[in-house]
């Protein structure tokens, strides 16, 4: 993933979606060249590298990723990129609805999500 390698693929991005309002990277040379920001900056795009939680995020993907290998994948692999394609969306429709996490109480992620938060409130008495 050079420089000249990115930037191609932001103009093609472009030319098949259209101009997104910002653009997020991470802080990897291609992306600071100096070629791949004036091409963002031709197109009037804001470009963010704050760098907030990458780590963070990165962790959370990371374990994403190795589910997928360790329970799909690697147990069935895909015979082109069709077949990969229809068993990630078969997967991720499993790792999203219906398998349980430990992090979150053995709940279901989507069910998870769709709790509304108790907000507990504080009553003052004078």
């Amino acid at each position: 993933m050079d420089t000249q390698w990115c930037k191609g693929t932001l103009k093609e991005a472009i030319a098949i979606h259209g101009k997104p309002k910002i653009f997020n990277t991470d802080q990897g040379s291609q992306f600071t060249s100096e070629v791949f920001t004036c091409l963002v900056r031709i197109y009037d795009i804001k470009l963010s590298m704050d760098g907030n939680a990458r780590a963070i995020d990165n962790v959370s993907i990371e374990r994403s990723w190795r589910s997928v290998k360790y329970e799909s994948v690697y147990l069935n692999p895909p015979d082109t990129g069709i077949d990969l394609y229809q068993r990630l969306k078969t997967y991720f429709d499993f790792y999203n609805n219906r398998r349980r996490r430990k992090g979150i109480d053995n709940q279901i992620p989507f069910k998870r999500y769709l709790i509304k938060p108790q907000i507990n409130s504080i009553v003052i008495n004078n």
